[in-house]
């Protein structure tokens, strides 16, 4: 790797304008991205023909509800200038204006107010940032949940609780927001509606064995009960009843799902992946399957596919290998990422995976997996994860790719910028995103 070593960063993006406004420090010096696998990775890219379109591209992930980490993170990449206290008070920088953001998933869950993060992605499209908002385990899980909460049916019936204790922040935000008025039945009534009865743990495992393996499917089942008393415990310690859990659930289908809904933008603009050059963008990993469909069809033939799927049929995306994308951490029970998928990423020109989903302690990872190399870029950044994690003060994290191909990370977690320089070929690829 062509890295310069602890060098001050004279870059104008890394000029963190408004960094006054949080309580934190950014790296201004830069180091080679460090890794316990460094020489494994500096032969691996010097075998590849690397692409970049030319395009300053930032990189942030699993921001979860956290709309000070949001601010950090938008501000530790140089496009966003924070000019006060508001949520309001940011504007583009001129890198900004020209640059490209990536939402690499999980706005949803573990951190104190979604909708008031939403509220901020969206001024940001606002204010005329190009954005691509990607798909992460948590905003779909959220999203099944609600679409099928009273179904009844025994094969969807348990994906409302299965959301867990995390969405019930947004379902109290929800009430607050849009009040609490009118709320049609009691809270038993909302329970019996909304949870899956005793003969649902003897039905599901067997009309939910094609579609979830046998081990994982028997530690579905016992956790259901256990998540079943987490909502309520969680719900009643907010302030919460079952009754207003439902009309939540109804806020959420008409702000969210319903075209002319507030936040119905979300969901409608969210994609799978995004390819630029030499790298593939989205929220977890891949699968065999998926990546020889990426070779043969390109990456926007899985958006479209992702797209019809969220709309038509949420349950079969999640559990099938498209839903492998955002949920995948490689183990056993996830669908496999081999040989053969590698094989089908490098003849497609793909030579690394940029994701979140992995939490990390001391800012983002450079490793290679099954002969590829992966960016790690979840940071940990939302103040919740940062309590049980035991991290010290407001997270802000991005991945940023420059113009000239270099990817420099930046956290508040680590003392310096970590920079990757690959070495492109010979001329841009104009052509680099798909």
């Amino acid at each position: 790797m062509t890295n310069r070593t602890d060098e001050r960063s004279d870059d104008p993006g890394y000029d963190y304008q408004g960094l006054e406004w949080f309580d934190c420090v950014l790296p201004t010096r830069r180091q080679p991205w460090p890794g316990d696998s460094a020489n494994a990775i500096a032969a691996y890219v010097k075998t590849r023909d690397w692409r970049w379109n030319g395009r300053r591209t930032y990189f942030l992930t699993d921001i979860h509800a956290d709309a000070d980490a949001f601010f950090l993170s938008l501000v530790a990449s140089g496009g966003v200038a924070k000019t006060g206290p508001r949520d309001e008070d940011f504007e583009l920088t001129s890198q900004g204006r020209e640059a490209l953001f990536i939402m690499g998933g999980d706005c949803f869950d573990k951190g104190p107010m979604t909708l008031r993060l939403l509220e901020a992605l969206y001024q940001l499209y606002s204010k005329g940032a190009d954005i691509k908002l990607l798909a992460g385990n948590h905003d779909v899980r959220t999203y099944l949940g609600i679409y099928y909460a009273e179904s009844k049916d025994p094969l969807f019936d348990h994906l409302f609780v299965r959301m867990g204790k995390k969405t019930v922040p947004l379902l109290k935000e929800l009430v607050v927001k849009f009040g609490s008025e009118g709320v049609p039945l009691t809270s038993e009534e909302a329970a019996t509606l909304l949870f899956p009865d005793e003969s649902w743990y003897e039905t599901f495992p067997t009309i939910a064995s094609g579609w979830i393996p046998e081990e994982k499917l028997q530690q579905e089942v016992a956790r259901i009960q256990e998540k079943r008393l987490e909502f309520e415990q969680c719900a009643t310690s907010v302030g919460l009843s079952m009754s207003e859990v439902y009309l939540a659930v109804k806020c959420f289908r008409e702000q969210f799902l319903e075209p002319g809904g507030r936040y119905f933008w979300f969901f409608e603009r969210m994609e799978l992946a995004h390819r630029i050059g030499s790298y593939l963008f989205l929220h977890g990993g891949v699968d065999d399957k998926t990546a020889v469909i990426m070779r043969d069809d390109g990456v926007g033939q899985i958006n479209s596919e992702f797209k019809r799927m969220l709309r038509d049929d949420p349950f079969a995306l999640y559990h099938g290998e498209l839903g492998n994308t955002f949920r995948t951490k490689y183990r056993k029970t996830d669908f496999p990422f081999t040989e053969i998928g590698v094989c089908a990423l490098h003849e497609s020109g793909i030579h690394a995976i940029v994701h979140g989903h992995k939490k990390l302690r001391e800012g983002q990872q450079l490793v290679i997996r099954e002969d590829i190399l992966n960016f790690e870029c979840d940071a940990s950044v939302d103040i919740n994860t940062r309590i049980a994690e035991n991290l010290k003060g407001q997270g802000g994290a991005v991945v940023v790719f420059t113009e000239d191909g270099r990817v420099d990370g930046i956290s508040t977690d680590y003392p310096f910028i970590k920079s990757f320089m690959p070495g492109l070929a010979g001329h841009k690829d104009p052509n680099g995103a798909c």
